[in-house]
């Protein structure tokens, strides 16, 4: 196993020095999911959910919260993203909204936890937007798809 990067030789937690870091273009790309009831998602898809466009204001969601993710995330840097794009997905088989997010900078950083937030925030959107008519809607598989840039190179999660 690597060593955990956030802690100290006498394991205190700690930001990391990025300073040596060379300056990379850095992507990343994260995925999460959002099951819910056949007619929640009708009203979702139809627009005409009580309080608004329920995927245009989950998107908007997403990029404030990869925006604020060092707000969030006690040890991340802040990071001036340049690029954050969010695309649902509509799984009429599976009543399930897919949300993908990628975040991009140019940095001496990754900006996984960036998406991952997104993700995540703009799922929560969707169940805060929704809970009224949907309580059991269940919020699932949010991962990292992918990755580029940095010391590390590219990653992948397998399929």
């Amino acid at each position: 196993m690597s060593k955990l990067t956030h802690f100290d030789a006498q394991g205190q937690a700690h930001m990391v020095d990025v300073a040596d870091k060379a300056e990379t273009k850095r992507l990343a790309i994260a995925h999460g999911s959002i099951r819910m009831q056949a007619e929640t998602l009708a009203v979702i898809t139809a627009g005409n959910a009580k309080k608004g466009d329920v995927l245009g204001i989950a998107r908007i969601a997403a990029i404030q919260g990869a925006k604020r993710t060092a707000d969030l995330i006690p040890l991340c840097h802040p990071i001036p993203l340049t690029k954050v794009g969010v695309e649902f997905t509509i799984d009429q088989a599976l009543n399930t909204v897919h949300c993908q997010v990628s975040a991009e900078t140019v940095g001496r950083t990754g900006v996984e936890m960036e998406a991952l937030t997104a993700a995540s925030v703009a799922l929560l959107t969707i169940y805060d937007m929704c809970k009224a008519m949907d309580r059991g809607m269940v919020i699932s598989e949010i991962k990292l798809l992918e990755k580029l840039g940095g010391k590390s190179g590219h990653w992948q999660a397998e399929a």
